[in-house]
């Protein structure tokens, strides 16, 4: 075997090691086969190619089209031209499974089933990463930066998985990159000839003799290089135990473990409330006499890293006959024991098991494993919810205000890991917490306040059209907003309560449903939803209900009238009543122009006074006008700014300068995307060039791509002007101009939006230029003789009080 082919054999095995990473993130791994036997076939490609051979670019190219070829045969041959050939058919269907594979990555929690969708996405990444390497190492003969699409392919299956990929995984993926650079390395000396030839024959390291030094040195020095960088991670402290360490969520005893697939709680949620169809997802009837509390809990997200919360990966055992009691729950509270006969629809095939909470017996078939933390069901080895029937027996617990509010300090434990709050949370979500509850002294009565905050005072309305969120100022996008649906009011009233000191976590599920006729309840697809949790303890876990318009708020859990309403909270107006009563006001009032003459007496009209009432004339009309001009005067100054801002716009994007001058043109654009950024809050700086001023327009404007192309063709046409001794022609500049704008509107809160409309930052232009007319008039003026007698004569006045002062 020659040397580049023995590089590229090296080269396919590095990718399908670094491949090998993706493994525990879907199930099962049949689509490793599917990618190795096209990665070989594409390799091959290139190796006849090269050994004809053709350019590096056609070398490269010939890969891509086979790979192209080969992905339509797997995946749309029956779309494809002679089953071959990718046509628009093949196309449509390629873009199909791609927003499939996309949708299922963010669905299904790890290890996620192989979806079309997915084995696509896995299968033609794998290919892709594949011709990378093999250009890099053979075509181009430097193995070294085919390590950067290796470690790109790590990187993902790393991020992906929680708690981060395995050890046995990265030195799988290790092993493959170091035999690609050992490959390489040989292929170089065996160019090398007789140079370091040793006493056996043949090339060097190659014959039959001992290695020579120089091969032997290499080598140990790669061991020590690979054995340090394996040593060092796997003790470092940071790593949380070691690369070595056990893996979190690792089965305990008796569990096995096994490979459970879940969707993901939070994209399921949304998708399920914006479903245009009310669909049956279960129906259960129960012995329980109220269902307002029958809530059908999923899941419990208690993992809170700033951005979003998400399940913690726990010991999951096998159900227990009877669980175990909850956590926390004190024998004072009150409880009734209820069951529960449950159906799911068919389609509906979701991997953790609705349940009403706390669950303490639950009778199902099927592969399901319990993750005591909290109390949740979880199907094993893609077991789901699909078309089944259960018993479940749970409690139906009836804490009083009282007993949460004499509620004792948690225990330390859990104190400390369901208070936890990341360093990058906005100070303005513990600074608003604390505003909320100003004056509360237990964190029953701060929950409350928080509870009702959201729910009733604080000015939230319910939309489901609002997007979850991303990043660490998403709880902070909310809170000024004000609109968002039962996943922001509970995501934000759970980190609020834990930056209080009041452990708290996420729980997703459904409302009690509808009841029906023949005595069963149904629970559909807008009956999805999300709630806090807090924690009391001698209660445990408790149920707040922070979102407007959505399920019930617990009994335990309704606002102290007897108390000033929250901060925030608009002043309660008296109830008016329509009733007729039958006792006598305790003090009638009298109406305009009545007054009362005595304790009892009826109410008498007031004498007029003089020069009032018909023969008075009516009032003067002179503060009314006064009245009316001033607040003209008042709307013309707010009006001013905008309109002289659309004004300038529409002036510098029709030309800005005399027809034909395409430099000013081009300048006038520049000025007004450089106002436009300061309307939304990015103040211009003369420091950058226009092409830094674009970018920096672009980072913190948060442009998408069709904007932030925009920008940066607006700023090579500036240094075009500037700089270029025969500038381009530039068109299209003011579509450009409207199209950053655009995108600042959009990326931009609503209270910047407004400010940027009405308040335009760069309306300071207008009062600069004002300034400098003024100043300019009295600069001439100083020389005109009307101002010059002015001066004189005041100078002669007050030369006169001077000499009569001093007399």
């Amino acid at each position: 075997m020659s040397g580049r082919a023995r590089l590229a054999l090296c080269a396919m095995v590095a990718t399908l090691c670094a491949a090998c990473t993706l493994l525990p993130l879907v199930d099962p791994i049949s689509w490793m086969l599917q990618a190795a036997t096209l990665l070989a076939l594409v390799t091959g490609v290139g190796a006849l190619a090269r050994r004809v051979p053709l350019a590096g670019p056609l070398t490269i190219g010939a890969q891509l089209l086979a790979g192209v070829l080969l992905l339509t045969v797997l995946f749309a041959r029956d779309q494809a031209v002679a089953g071959l050939l990718p046509g628009p058919d093949a196309v449509a269907a390629f873009g199909r499974l791609v927003q499939e594979g996309v949708h299922d990555v963010g669905r299904y929690a790890i290890p996620a089933p192989v979806t079309p969708g997915i084995r696509l996405l896995l299968v033609a990444g794998v290919l892709l990463i594949g011709v990378i390497v093999d250009a890099l190492a053979v075509t181009y003969r430097s193995a070294a930066p085919a390590g950067l699409p290796l470690l790109a392919l790590y990187s993902v299956a790393a991020g992906l998985s929680q708690g981060g990929s395995g050890w046995l995984w990265f030195l799988v993926a290790a092993a493959g990159y170091l035999l690609l650079l050992l490959a390489e390395g040989r292929d170089r000396l065996s160019q090398w000839g007789r140079v370091f030839r040793g006493t056996g024959t043949g090339r060097p390291g190659f014959g039959g003799g001992p290695a020579p030094v120089p091969v032997r040195t290499g080598r140990r020095i790669g061991a020590l290089a690979l054995g340090i960088a394996l040593a060092v991670p796997a003790v470092l402290p940071s790593m949380g135990g070691g690369l070595l360490g056990p893996a979190a969520g690792a089965a305990g005893p008796g569990g096995g473990g096994g490979t459970i697939s879940a969707i993901n709680p939070l994209v399921s949620l949304q998708d399920s409330l914006n479903q245009p169809e009310d669909r049956e997802v279960l129906n259960y009837r129960t012995t329980a006499a109220d269902t307002r509390e029958m809530y059908l809990r999923i899941v419990a997200l208690d993992q809170f890293d700033g951005t979003t919360w998400k399940p913690s990966e726990r010991t999951v055992t096998d159900v227990p006959a009877e669980l175990p009691r909850p956590v926390g729950l004190s024998p004072e509270v009150a409880s009734t024991r209820i069951n529960t006969s449950l159906s799911t629809a068919p389609w509906y095939a979701q991997n953790w098991l609705p349940l009403p909470y706390p669950a303490s017996k639950v009778d199902i078939p099927g592969r399901w494993r319990f993750e005591p933390e909290g109390r949740t069901l979880v199907g094993d080895r893609g077991q789901n919810t699909h078309g089944l029937q259960y018993q479940v027996e749970s409690l139906q617990l009836r804490p009083t205000a009282q007993q949460l509010a004499d509620a004792p300090p948690p225990p330390a434990a859990i104190l400390r890991e369901y208070t936890k709050v990341p360093a990058t949370l906005p100070a303005v979500v513990r600074t608003t917490a604390r505003q909320v509850t100003r004056g509360a002294t237990t964190a029953y009565a701060k929950a409350v306040k928080l509870q009702d905050w959201f729910a009733l005072y604080g000015g939230f309305s319910y939309n489901t059209e609002v997007r979850a969120g991303s990043g660490s100022e998403a709880i902070a996008r909310f809170l000024e907003d004000k609109q968002g649906f039962c996943v922001h009011f509970s995501f934000s009233m759970a980190a609020m309560a834990r930056t209080l000191g009041i452990p708290a976590r996420v729980a997703v599920g459904f409302t009690p449903g509808t009841k029906q006729p023949d005595g069963t309840t149904s629970v559909g697809l807008k009956d999805a939803h999300a709630w806090p949790e807090l924690y009391f303890q001698g209660i445990g876990w408790t149920r707040f209900e922070p979102t407007p318009s959505r399920g019930s708020v617990p009994d335990y859990a309704y606002p102290d009238t007897s108390h000033a309403p929250a901060p925030g909270s608009p002043t309660p107006e008296p109830a008016q009543s329509t009733a007729p009563s039958s006792e006598p006001s305790a003090g009638p009032s009298c109406g305009p122009g009545e007054h009362r003459a005595g304790v009892g007496a009826a109410c008498l009209a007031a004498p007029a006074l003089p020069g009032s009432g018909a023969s008075g004339g009516g009032p003067s009309p002179w503060p009314l006008v006064g009245l009316v001009a001033a607040l003209l005067l008042v709307v013309l100054l707010l009006a001013t700014p905008p309109l002289w801002r659309a004004r300038t716009r529409a002036r510098r994007l029709a030309g800005g300068g005399p027809a034909g001058d395409g430099a000013a043109a081009t300048l006038a654009a520049w000025r007004e995307l450089l106002d436009t950024g300061w309307d939304f809050g990015i103040l211009p700086d003369r420091s950058l060039t226009p092409r830094k001023a674009a970018a920096r327009i672009i980072r913190v404007g948060e442009l998408q791509p069709d904007a932030a192309g925009a920008a940066q063709r607006v700023a090579a046409a500036v240094e075009q002007v500037l700089y270029a001794p025969q500038p381009l022609p530039a068109t299209g500049l003011a579509a450009d101009v409207r199209l950053v704008r655009s995108g600042l509107r959009d990326a931009a809160t609503r209270a910047l939006r407004l400010r940027a409309r009405f308040a335009p930052r760069s309306a300071a232009r207008l009062r600069w230029a004002c300034a400098a007319r003024w100043s300019a008039v009295l600069l001439r003026g100083r020389g005109s003789r009307p101002v010059a007698a002015v001066r004189r004569a005041t100078a002669t006045l007050r030369s006169r009080r001077r000499r009569g002062a001093r007399a």
